[in-house]
């Protein structure tokens, strides 16, 4: 399929689209980033103030961050879909993907023994976190058209298979265990959307995480998983053991989870943010948010995500082009994935692989990406809000512009 005509973003277009925005995922999102902005800084500003630093410096970047990330939304919300189809695009975006990917294992400093970040001053850019919105984008073209054809992804050729396994091994060498996951996730279901029976695919979606699980134990258990990695897997199998050592960030997230009970001990009252849980502002922010805001502010939180995922689902389904469908079905993959990966370490159900929870941890990278893909999906929405109302406008004999 040969795109010739693609509409650039125009002000007078935006504008327009607003009035078929789909609030459903607008709304949420909103709330989300509000309540994230609260947290980076309820989360932050204590511990700033010891290590000498200001109390605002979080959330004064969480607030650029979030003004980006409209930007971003509004971007994806109204630039063609078509543009992300071009062969152009999709080759340009593979090199810088795979490029930028090589750039931080080659070139960058390790972290806590990974290599996951480009430091550009002002933002540092994880590029794995790019290479989700790229799967997503990539292979639901590659799988739209060979379903076009009436073939299956599986048999149409080794191209697709060699970029993703190619992206999928250098996360791995960062090594980034928890991008990695989610990225075979988006892959995953983007696959059985595409090409698989549910019976066999359903029974793939649970083999896996149980196999790896005993895979993990057993390589700990052997000596095959070293250092930083072993001790976080440790960490999760036997926290209490290992409460002075590699156990002591989950053990303390099992205190703020129980101080905070149902209702929370109030707004910046957390103590186990007072240096007992690491980066209290990333990857432990829903321990905090649980011991200020208590079960009630987590549920609120979860029901807003869930609000996101279940939209972009129904946006997929009442879709009409395979495209938008995987798009859809893909974005909320993301989401749900990193939800639960995030959720799972607080609560010791899976090992603490740094992954962010959407929309509320401090984090350029992640706001950015999460918030286009929110304006991918919005994108989607708005095409078939405005079809609904031609379709509306024709049977009642009246002109609509659109």
């Amino acid at each position: 399929m040969k795109v010739k005509h693609i509409r650039k973003i125009h002000l007078s277009q935006v504008w327009k689209n607003f009035h078929y925005w789909d609030y459903y995922l607008m709304v949420p999102y909103l709330v989300l980033c509000m309540i994230g902005i609260v947290m980076v800084y309820s989360s932050s500003a204590a511990i700033e103030m010891q290590n000498g630093g200001s109390p605002t410096a979080y959330l004064i970047k969480q607030i650029v961050y979030v003004v980006i990330g409209l930007g971003c939304l509004v971007f994806g919300a109204n630039y063609s879909l078509e543009h992300y189809r071009t062969p152009r695009f999709l080759r340009d975006s593979t090199f810088a993907v795979v490029g930028m990917l090589l750039f931080v294992l080659v070139l960058s400093h390790a972290v806590n023994g990974a290599k996951g970040w480009i430091n550009l001053g002002v933002i540092n850019i994880q590029p794995v976190e790019i290479c989700k919105v790229y799967f997503i984008l990539y292979l639901s073209d590659r799988m739209a058209r060979v379903r076009a054809r009436n073939t299956h992804f599986i048999s149409s050729g080794g191209g697709p298979w060699l970029v993703v396994a190619l992206c999928l091994l250098l996360i791995a060498l960062q090594p980034d265990i928890g991008g990695m996951a989610i990225n075979i996730m988006i892959v995953a279901v983007l696959f059985l959307a595409c090409d698989f029976r549910w019976s066999f695919g359903i029974s793939v979606l649970l083999f896996i995480p149980i196999m790896g699980y005993l895979l993990i134990e057993k390589a700990v258990e052997n000596g095959l998983i070293h250092g930083y990695r072993m001790a976080r897997f440790v960490a999760f199998l036997n926290p209490f053991g290992n409460a002075s050592g590699s156990g002591s960030q989950l053990v303390n997230s099992y205190y703020a989870i129980s101080n905070g009970g149902v209702f929370g001990s109030g707004l910046g009252n957390s103590v186990q943010k007072m240096g007992y849980l690491p980066e209290p502002n990333t990857d432990f922010i829903m321990s905090i948010t649980s011991e200020e805001l208590g079960l009630v502010g987590v549920s609120v939180i979860l029901i807003l995500l869930m609000l996101i995922i279940c939209r972009m689902i129904q946006v997929g389904v009442r879709s009409n082009s395979m495209y938008e469908m995987l798009l859809c079905y893909g974005s909320a993959t993301f989401i749900l994935i990193e939800t639960f990966f995030n959720i799972g370490g607080v609560l010791g159900l899976l090992p603490i692989t740094g992954v962010t929870f959407p929309f509320i941890s401090y984090g350029g990278s992640s706001m950015l990406i999460l918030s286009f893909t929110v304006g991918l999906i919005m994108n989607i929405s708005i095409r078939q809000n405005k079809r609904k109302v031609l379709r509306k406008s024709v049977r009642q004999g009246g002109k609509v512009s659109v």
